[in-house]
């Protein structure tokens, strides 16, 4: 098959977001594991798609952004990770352009072949609020964003560079509503209060040194309400070998979202050996395997989570970790290469 495949998602703002690991880690799994086809890369920004393409596969979508044309010239696939935007409109406000693109979007959405999506919860979304059919939505789970790190554990450096006095948990990630942050500080700021463990808290996404985001200064008043800025560790873009070093010496990660489509540092975790404190909600039940799952519309639950983590003996961690390695095993990139290549051979009427 001579497939055309979008790169659009790996220039701009996307670039070191989930849309542009997961763009790129699909490229490169496509032609490591079904190499016996032809993947023909343009960006739709300023070109195209290549006329000798069988298949045009575009890896994002937005509601808000017309990142899909009216009519493609070939059969066309399109990932939607997720329409959180669209379940949560009072936290995603729109305006009225917002409205006039989201309806061009869904329109051109419904025209395509087939959908693909990252979690049951997704595709469950998708079929409710477009009315496309759910047999032409196909799941395929992701996999780990975050290539193992093998080189030498320099982990002194790293705590340096980022001021880390000692143990901490880790969040990784954006600021957006839905990732819950506020959430994660009331319960962390409850959990220092009370309980004499010597914890601090790293944040790690580039947004958390944006001020000119009002979430990112929302954030910073609540740490100030809390009085827990000694507690709070920002730091910003991170390389993958600090990222690495970070989820292999957590004590925890925290994932707190309200509503998630997948979950990246979940797996990211799992696969550095870093036990994870989980959201029982939307899509990540489906990938959070033995993690510790909180209902986070509970704010003594994640409490509840940070103190079980904080407590267990030493043989529990060590079972718990083993158990999170023997579960993200089943999350590989060349299975979202096997299963993305399925579905193109579906719309094609191959075998």
């Amino acid at each position: 098959m001579r497939i055309a495949i979008d790169t659009a998602p790996l220039s701009g703002g996307h670039t070191n977001r989930g849309v542009g690991g997961y763009t790129r880690n699909l490229i490169e799994a496509l032609k490591t594991y079904q190499s016996g086809n032809t993947y023909l890369l343009f960006d739709s920004g300023v070109e195209g798609p290549p006329q000798q393409a069988e298949i045009i596969h575009f890896p994002f979508f937005d509601p808000f952004i017309l990142t899909l044309p009216l009519m493609s010239p070939k059969p066309t696939i399109v990932t939607v990770h997720d329409l959180i935007p669209i379940i949560f409109p009072k936290a995603f406000p729109k305006g009225i352009r917002g409205s006039l693109k989201w309806e061009i979007q869904k329109y051109s959405l419904k025209r395509k072949q087939r959908i693909l999506t990252d979690s049951e919860c997704s595709k469950k979304d998708i079929a409710r609020i477009t009315g496309i059919p759910d047999d032409t939505i196909d799941v395929v789970y992701l996999a780990p964003s975050l290539p193992k790190y093998t080189g030498k554990d320099d982990f002194t450096s790293t705590k340096k560079q980022y001021r880390i006095p000692g143990d901490y948990f880790l969040y990784v990630g954006d600021v957006n509503w839905n990732k819950n942050v506020i959430g994660l500080l009331r319960a962390f700021s409850s959990f220092t209060d009370h309980h004499l463990f010597p914890m601090c808290l790293v944040l790690v996404g580039k947004a958390f040194l944006d001020t000119t985001l009002p979430q990112t200064r929302e954030i910073n008043a609540i740490i100030a309400d809390f009085n827990i800025e000694d507690r709070i560790i920002r730091t910003g873009y991170i390389d993958e070998k600090n990222l690495s070093l970070l989820y292999k010496h957590a004590h925890a990660l925290i994932q707190p979202s309200l509503y998630e489509g997948f979950g990246f540092p979940v797996l990211d975790a799992l696969s550095m050996g870093c036990p994870v404190i989980c959201s029982s909600s939307a899509s990540l039940p489906e990938i959070a395997g033995p993690s510790i799952m909180v209902d986070v519309s509970i704010p003594s639950s994640i409490v509840d989570g940070l103190i079980k983590i904080s407590t267990l003996s030493k043989e529990k961690r060590r079972v718990l970790i083993k158990k999170g390695f023997e579960w993200v095993h089943r999350f590989t990139w060349e299975k979202v290469a096997r299963d993305t290549v399925a579905s193109y051979e579906k719309v094609l009427g191959k075998k």
